[in-house]
């Protein structure tokens, strides 16, 4: 049903009423997480015909006052979440399609055998009452489920080293803090090391430069946009449903999640706004996003 629905959408002229009306002087954010290549590969061709794609660091020096001095139209930013060990076999198809993009580590679970505590299944208890109750009372539950977000596995979830090295002429990595925590869900101090530590073991680690922090969940506070600002990032990205210009906060910038689909009906209407326009009232309605949290929280 939903199949058909996109179908619907995607010749209804939304899409292309979205296209020429509303992002052609804005930026779009996409995010993935873990398509596989075929997926992305059709992404990246109807994308290319459709947007100019930019780099994050570009978008970020035009907020910053600096070049470029214009954006094309159509502006679009590719990015991706979590660090999956399947973004390495995506490679080819970067260097293929010539495009620019950003992957969001997990710096705590990259080069490790450790795993994402939201693909572990709890017994009885779903991800998105996790996402609900405190940190430590999440990590509580988990290890009386076997699950310690310290612990090896025998495989690999997240992208290692080598891997990591190897996209990194290609690719810009940046943070997605630790171990992917609801932010504010955590404690100031837990929150804080989250987000500084990511930035110094990746900076330490690859040899990189990290300057932008992806919130995970795309939940957040004040509280966590005044850390990042501490700990020396630039830049915020959450999945707040909207697009970007010249007024949006460096530190809130809006994103659109494509699903990871194969399905170039639901990427049309995706990538176009269409989606999360209806779904989320015109982004009046998410599960996720900014958080109030206490002073002291």
């Amino acid at each position: 049903m939903k199949k058909f629905l996109f179908i619907v959408l995607r010749f209804s002229f939304l899409p292309f009423i979205f296209r020429f009306f509303v992002q052609r002087k804005k930026v779009t954010i996409l995010l993935f997480h873990n398509p596989t290549v075929n997926a992305f590969d059709k992404s990246l061709t109807y994308l290319k015909q459709k947007y100019n794609i930019i780099s994050l660091e570009n978008y970020i020096q035009y907020l910053k006052g600096n070049k470029p001095n214009k954006l094309p139209n159509n502006a679009m930013i590719i990015t991706f979440d979590d660090g999956h060990i399947a973004n390495y076999d995506l490679l080819p198809i970067i260097i293929k399609h010539k495009v620019p993009l950003t992957i969001f580590l997990c710096a705590g679970i990259v080069n490790s055998n450790r795993h994402f505590w939201f693909k572990h299944k709890v017994n009885g208890i779903s991800t998105s009452f996790l996402k609900t109750i405190s940190n430590k009372e999440r990590k509580d539950l988990l290890k009386e489920n076997s699950f310690d977000e310290d612990a090896e596995f025998q495989d690999a979830q997240a992208l290692q080293k080598n891997q990591i090295m190897e996209m990194i002429p290609f690719v810009n990595m940046q943070s997605h803090t630790i171990f992917h925590p609801i932010l504010p869900k955590c404690n100031s101090k837990e929150s804080m090391i989250e987000i500084l530590e990511s930035k110094r073991l990746l900076e330490s680690e690859y040899a990189i430069s990290i300057d932008t922090l992806s919130y995970p969940n795309g939940d957040y506070s004040n509280r966590d946009i005044e850390n990042a600002m501490k700990a020396g990032y630039k830049c915020g990205i959450t999945v707040d449903y909207g697009f970007n210009d010249t007024n949006t906060d460096i530190f809130r910038l809006k994103r659109i999640s494509v699903n990871d689909t194969e399905n170039i009906s639901e990427l049309i209407v995706k990538s176009s706004g269409v989606w999360g326009f209806i779904k989320s009232r015109n982004g009046k309605k998410q599960s996720y996003g900014f958080q109030e949290i206490p002073v002291n929280g």
